[in-house]
Parts: structure tokens; C-alpha cells; sequence
């Protein structure tokens, strides 16, 4: 199994190309089930995630291409994917495929609006919670389908199609309002969405849908309409830039100090985690195509953080920031509100020297002069690169073990790394 070695203390300096979302990415291919034209996804990530769903969508029937290397490009590029759902063979996904991975549960709502019917198995993922589907299933029932639980897979059906309505979701998921939104862009009538997810993925999909054909107002914002259409056709999309990566990047400057432009990176896409990062003491400047990420050596301030759904803090940095945290001049406090089981990083991090108690949903961290390298293992995957974050600055080698984590949702993050000067290389076998 490969692990990652990191000598830490050197600073980065250079540029670092952002990728596509891995979260914008999963829906994006998923929507190609609701067409029998080609959708064509640009700046598609290099992933383990993006290569298990294209295997979960050929099972389905989905044929896929990937454009070879163009000029100019290099390995950081993102790559061209094609995907032709002509005709939908199965509508099943089977346990052994969704297990591995809990986004390839949403085909459940394409498969449906265009099949009226579809056998998914419950999901899988990372174990950072239980993340119920109880708000994928209550919304498809509100448009209509009759759905049971049945050997741990939800059977759905809708024999004369979906019927647009008002769903309302109890509390703000991601992946229940893309799913719900996916179905309702072939449902009968309109179809409203309350208390739905503003994260910018769900508008890159939604740009996505209205460019293959459906009517969607109001995706970004927590009220969204989807007037549903007969068909989707062909489109052409380019992934929206990863704010996760970008973030995650911005928290390795601020760790090791230096100077890095994220080529690439949007901040309108996490503006709260900026204005974070910026109260550490980290100067943080938009330059042409990217943002310009500056920490001079001067120590690092402590800054109290609490995740939210967008625009708040992502849950998906608070493992980075907890890292960067570790070498902050003082006592900081991290509170995390969306999933009740995501400090298993502490831990890993404590072996490193970190100080860090926790109290439930609270985490306090009391800043350290010096971590030091060490053996850890990632247990998922935001915790396993704040383990690289804070292995950049350890005195001496830490080695990452169990970094298939870190494969499904970084795309060459050693390559990039070293490119700005850290010494780091994965370790294969």
C-alpha cells in the first residue's frame, strides 16, 4: 500500500494549478444519465472517486472517452471526459460498486426521472458520520415515486414519471439537493426546492442542466425552481475550479511559510475560509487567474473557527485548519456542526506533538513551538492531508500511511507540493 514521506521545513515558493472540483465533478457525470445525447465535462479531475463513478456509470449503460493530451498541457491539466447514456441497459447499482463510494448513491434521481425506475444500494464513503438518506428518499416521494427499503437497497419507481412539487429539506445536504434537483429537470410541472443546498457545486450543475436543456432559477441560493422539460440534450461544461484544494493549498503556505499563486483558484468560492486564513496572518491578494498565497515566517495567529454550510466555513477545510492551527502562538477553538464524528484526525496529529482536547463538537487547540515527524495514518479524506499540511512543518520524516484517501480527492498533491520546493514522494508498496 503506498504511503507519503515528508522531511518537513521547507518553505514553498511557485505556482500550484488548481483542479476541477472532485465534488462539482460526481454530479456532473452523474447528470449524463439524464440525456441520450454525449455531455462533454472539461477540467475533470484525475481521481480515484471520478474513475469509480465512470466504472458505476458504465454498469448503467454510460459510454465514456477521455481526450488524449493536447498541446500545451501537462500532467496538472485537468483531462476532457465524454459520457453517452444512448441507452440506459441497467438500473441497478449494485452494492459492490456504491459501497465504495457514498456520491454514486445520487444516480438514484436521473435514473428515475428518465427510467421511472431504479434499485440502488444504500451508500458507503468515508466514515465521518451516518449522512441518513432519509432526505434523498422524502424528497423523490414528494415528486412522486413509491419508494421501499428492501435488502439494503431503496427500490423506486414512478410508473407514469415524476410530478413537480415543493420539497423542503429539514436541514441543509448537498447531495439530497443535487439528486432532487436532477429528477425534478424531467418531472411533470414545477418542482420548488426549500432549504436547499447553496454550495457552489450545486450551481455548477445547475449551469450545467440549463445548458443541456432544463429550467432551473435560483441555484446558488436557498429557493430553487426547476420548471421540468420533455429531454435534455448535448452539452459542454467545464468543471468549476476546486475550492477545497485551493483552500487546502492556501493552509500549506500558511503552515511552512513562502509565496505560491493558485492558478486557477476563485475566491468567490470560499470567501469565509479566506477571511479565516487572512486572521492567521497570511496575506492572501488576487492576481491574474488565481489568488497569491504569503506568509513571511511571522508566527501564525490563533483564530476561533465554526463549519457551516455554504457560504460558512466548509467542513471539508476543518481538518486543514486544525493542522495549522497545531503552530499557532496561542489557544484556538474549532467547532464542527455538520458531522458528529469528523475529529479523527486528533489523534493522528497528537503523535506529531500536537495539543489538542476535545469536548464533543469542540475542539482546543493549544499552539506548540515545534511538531515533530512521525508515523500516522489517514482515516479519511480531509484528515489525511492535514497530516501532509502538518508533516511540512514537523521537525524530521512523517510518513502517511493509508493514503488511498488522499487519491480520491488530490490530484498529484506530492507532485505539486514538490514543485514548490517541499520534500515529499510517495512511497509505493
Amino acid at each position: 500500500m503506498d504511503r507519503i514521506k515528508i522531511v518537513g521545513g521547507n518553505r514553498l515558493n511557485g505556482t500550484i494549478p488548481i483542479s476541477g472540483a472532485k465534488n462539482a465533478a460526481l454530479p456532473l457525470m452523474i447528470a449524463s444519465l439524464l440525456t441520450d445525447e454525449t455531455l462533454t465535462l472539461e477540467n475533470v479531475p484525475r481521481l480515484r472517486d471520478v474513475a469509480q463513478l465512470t466504472q458505476i456509470l458504465s454498469n448503467h449503460g454510460v459510454d465514456y472517452s477521455v481526450d488524449g493530451k493536447r498541446p500545451g498541457q501537462d500532467s496538472m491539466t485537468g483531462q476532457t471526459l465524454h459520457l453517452s447514456a444512448g441507452t440506459v441497459v441497467d438500473t441497478t447499482a449494485p452494492y459492490e460498486l456504491v459501497s465504495k463510494m457514498r456520491a454514486s448513491f445520487w444516480v438514484i434521481g436521473p435514473l428515475l426521472a428518465r427510467m421511472h425506475e431504479a434499485r440502488v444500494s444504500l451508500p458507503g464513503g468515508c466514515a465521518i458520520g451516518t449522512r441518513p438518506v432519509d432526505f434523498f428518499i422524502d424528497g423523490l416521494k414528494a415528486l412522486g415515486a413509491d419508494m421501499e427499503i428492501d435488502q439494503g437497497y431503496v427500490v423506486a419507481k414512478a410508473p407514469g414519471g415524476l410530478r413537480g412539487n415543493r420539497v423542503t429539506f429539514p436541514k441543509v445536504s448537498v447531495g439530497a439537493t443535487h439528486t432532487v434537483m436532477m429528477a425534478a429537470t424531467l418531472a411533470k410541472g414545477e418542482t420548488v426546492i426549500e432549504n436547499a443546498a447553496q454550495e457552489p457545486e450545486v450551481a455548477d450543475l445547475a449551469h450545467c442542466l440549463v445548458g443541456m436543456g432544463a429550467q432551473i432559477e435560483g441555484a446558488g441560493t436557498d429557493t430553487i425552481r426547476i420548471q421540468g422539460v420533455e429531454r435534455l440534450h448535448a452539452y459542454r461544461h467545464p468543471v468549476v475550479a476546486d475550492r477545497i484544494e485551493t483552500g487546502t493549498y492556501a493552509m500549506a503556505v500558511a503552515m511552512t511559510g513562502g509565496d505560491v499563486v493558485l492558478q486557477g483558484a476563485r475566491a468567490d468560492l470560499l470567501q469565509s475560509a479566506l477571511d479565516t486564513l487572512s486572521q492567521t496572518g497570511v496575506e492572501i491578494t488576487s492576481v491574474e487567474n488565481g489568488l497569491r498565497i504569503f506568509r513571511n515566517g511571522d508566527g501564525i495567529d490563533p483564530v476561533d473557527v465554526r463549519t457551516d454550510p455554504f457560504p460558512g466555513f466548509p467542513t471539508d477545510l476543518q481538518a486543514q485548519f486544525m493542522a495549522l492551527m497545531t503552530r499557532a502562538q496561542g489557544t484556538s477553538r474549532i467547532t464542527e456542526t455538520i458531522f458528529e464524528n469528523r475529529f479523527m484526525h486528533v489523534q493522528e496529529l497528537a503523535r506529531l506533538g500536537a495539543k489538542i482536547g476535545l469536548d464533543g463538537q469542540v475542539a482546543t487547540i493549544e499552539g506548540v513551538d515545534q511538531l515533530h515527524g512521525a508515523q500516522v495514518m489517514a482515516t479519511d479524506l480531509r484528515a489525511s492531508v492535514s497530516l501532509v499540511i502538518a508533516g511540512l512543518a514537523a521537525e524530521g520524516e512523517t510518513v502517511v500511511n493509508r493514503v488511498y484517501h488522499l487519491d480520491r480527492g488530490f490530484e498529484r498533491l506530492e507532485d505539486k507540493l514538490s514543485r514548490c520546493g517541499a520534500q515529499i514522494e510517495r512511497i509505493s508498496g
